[in-house]
């Protein structure tokens, strides 16, 4: 067995534990321990992502500003394709859904008349909106890039990746913890960070943590031929009941999803051929679209806290465990700065900015109140 010293071990290398790495890189020597194979194979690897700055509640909000300029002008040589590209979101209601429409106009959220609706998407139904409204300042996120230039600023720091390596025992000795691995080896060091998403109590409980409660969710995407439509500078499509919603994918395919939330265990989830009828039946409800076969389809696990915001922070009465989970569907577009917060939290620096919602995302409001680290 070998063993390996750091400042910091992390475990789980999705979006999560790999920009919470990066950010901790320049200051601590850090290990990114991954079960799988790949970093990010579960759901950072199967995330359709965009940038809305409405979308969530408002710590996920105020994070997603924040994250706005590092998206738009990252780093020299993080990435070499653009993490950003514009993609308005357009949200329309049926007559069912006409008054939560109405209430939903806000800043940034301005209604868009149905002819202009029927320009921008030609496939459009004409007797299924009544109203529509449109958030221009919305953007595509390049998933794959910005995951990527995580990882890249981790080793250019001296950080480690470390694949294959299933944490399976985690104990604290002599103020130390200890990450037993799969591979065999032994990674140790004072702090752990459990950015392991859908398995983060799981990961808890390994360490003898108590849990928060955690809850995965499956979310299934697929792939159509939209002919005869040319579907390339079409906006997001989404329903404002969130029953449903598309968006280009790779200039000639629409990526559909019935925006299902359905309760998993945490498991290398599939789609099932239900949800994808579904998320047909329902885009065909509003589009004039000949859905003639399913190129690809697919599912991914989107996990929430309790009570639906991020959970960031130490664990009550356990020295050295810090938590970085409850992401849901929103933990690509506000990586840059959950990454920052969480770094500034671990080494004891001014959150800037952040630090107005840190007692909102505390994970110390899901378990006895016990104090915390020093």
């Amino acid at each position: 067995m070998d063993t390996y010293e750091f400042d910091v071990v992390v475990i789980g290398a999705g979006i999560a534990g790999s920009t919470v790495a990066a950010a901790l890189a320049p200051d601590d020597s850090v290990a990114l321990l991954e079960a799988e194979e790949a970093a990010g194979y579960h759901t950072t690897g199967r995330s359709a992502a965009m940038w809305i700055q409405t979308y969530g509640p408002p710590d996920v909000q105020h994070l997603t500003g924040l994250s706005r300029s590092f998206l738009m002008s990252p780093p020299a040589g993080f990435s070499e394709a653009p993490l950003l590209s514009p993609r308005p979101e357009v949200l329309v209601a049926p007559e069912a859904q006409r008054a939560e429409l109405e209430t939903a106009l806000s800043d940034g959220l301005r209604p868009l008349p149905l002819d202009e609706l029927r320009v921008m998407i030609p496939a459009m139904r004409p007797d299924y909106a009544v109203l529509a409204a449109i958030q221009d300042d919305a953007f595509d996120i390049d998933v794959a890039a910005l995951h990527q230039g995580y990882l890249r600023q981790l080793r250019a720091h001296g950080g480690v990746l470390a694949l294959r390596n299933r944490a399976g025992r985690i104990e604290r000795r002599n103020g130390v913890w200890e990450a037993h691995t799969s591979a065999g080896d032994l990674f140790r060091a004072p702090t752990v960070v459990n950015a392991a998403g859908s398995w983060g109590d799981e990961v808890a409980e390994i360490a003898g943590v108590v849990p928060l409660g955690l809850k995965p969710c499956r979310r299934t995407g697929l792939i159509i031929d939209p002919q005869p439509w040319r579907v390339e500078h079409w906006p997001m499509i989404c329903d404002v009941g969130e029953t449903w919603y598309a968006r280009p994918e790779a200039r000639t395919r629409l990526m559909v999803s019935p925006a299902d939330q359905t309760p998993m265990h945490a498991h290398d989830v599939q789609p099932d051929e239900l949800d994808i009828a579904i998320a047909i039946d329902r885009m065909q409800m509003a589009l004039d679209i000949d859905v003639r076969r399913v190129e690809r389809s697919w599912a991914g696990l989107r996990t929430f806290s309790p009570d639906g915001s991020l959970a960031f922070g130490w664990a009550p009465a356990v020295p050295g465990f810090f938590w970085c989970v409850g992401q849901g569907g929103y933990g690509i577009q506000t990586s840059p700065a959950a990454g920052r917060v969480c770094a500034d939290l671990i080494l004891r620096r001014d959150p800037g900015p952040a630090g107005e919602i840190i007692a909102a995302i505390d994970p110390a409001r899901f378990t006895a109140p016990a104090g915390r680290p020093t």
